[in-house]
């Protein structure tokens, strides 16, 4: 009788025990799960960034920059843009568990390939610059004019003492921050817009590579939201590194500096145009029977 009640005495603590701490380990194993998914999300992110069209990209857009804070700035511009689709169509296939035809997939896939032969066309005309200026100049009045400044031509009027006035287009609808001013309205939104550009073609391929990994929606969501951060940091970094040889090649060695502005947009045209064959003809959008596979 004696040894059956310490049986059970001993049953029930080891029960009691084991209840703990399976209760211990529960949110243990649930931070680690969380730690990972935020790791693995941030990196990939930071991987993501250099993928070979993102990095034509950004390259012709930096290839103008003076500073390479300036650059950092375009490349988490074009991060936050990239961030942005990434986030909204990732997070609409992960909760209503949409489908991307290929045929809608290559199209955008082709989006990229034609962005990238405009920037490249862009870059080496200057005739979006021009544009801008031309309005810039005539919303501004008389005396307004431009120079090349801070490493781009700037429009502005000058003060009574002779400084120089900077008045860019978007400042004049009231205050911005000063990197604002310094960049333009031309140099914010086209990152932001690249960057939009190239989440449409990648957000497919991350949404299901989430979805075969991550079982909970608000768990996948929060690993696009973490892998977006890390492209931001992956396109900073790798856009102030991709700065460096034109900002110096700007101040010491002119006709170099034009020469890698040119080569930078007649990349950007030719890399553009095969994008557009392998998705036109390789991918067979341009054909009855489309092929694609997200990337």
């Amino acid at each position: 009788m004696g040894s059956g009640v310490g049986g059970l005495g001993l049953g029930f603590g080891t029960r009691r025990f084991a209840t703990q701490n399976t209760a211990f380990l529960a949110p243990l194993e649930i931070m680690t799960t969380l730690f990972a998914i935020i790791a693995l999300g941030f990196f990939l992110g930071m991987r993501h960034a250099t993928d070979p069209d993102h990095v034509v990209a950004v390259t012709t857009i930096v290839s103008r920059e003076r500073t390479m804070l300036h650059a950092a700035l375009i490349g988490a511009l074009w991060g936050l843009g990239h961030t942005l689709t990434i986030l909204a169509v990732g997070s609409a296939i992960i909760l209503f568990k949409l489908t991307i035809p290929p045929r809608l997939g290559l199209s955008m896939e082709l989006c990229v390939g034609l962005m990238l032969i405009l920037l490249g066309v862009l870059n080496l005309t200057g005739v979006f610059r021009r544009a801008i200026e031309w309005v810039t100049i005539r919303r501004i009045g008389s005396g307004a004019h431009s120079h090349f400044l801070l490493g781009r031509w700037m429009v502005h009027t000058h003060d009574e003492e002779g400084e120089p006035v900077f008045l860019d287009s978007v400042s004049m609808l009231g205050w911005t921050p000063r990197w604002w001013r310094e960049l333009g309205l031309f140099h914010v939104l086209r990152p932001l817009v690249v960057g939009i550009v190239h989440g449409l073609a990648g957000s497919a391929a991350v949404a299901l590579l989430v979805l075969t990994a991550i079982s909970r929606p608000s768990w996948a969501i929060g690993y696009l939201l973490i892998f977006g951060l890390g492209t931001v940091a992956g396109m900073m970094l790798i856009t102030a590194a991709i700065a460096l040889p034109f900002a110096y090649s700007m101040r010491h060695f002119a006709r170099l500096n034009r020469g890698l502005v040119t080569a930078s947009g007649l990349l950007s045209v030719a890399f553009g145009f095969f994008l557009c064959y392998q998705t036109g003809f390789v991918g067979g959008l341009f054909t009855a029977h489309p092929s694609w596979i997200p990337r």
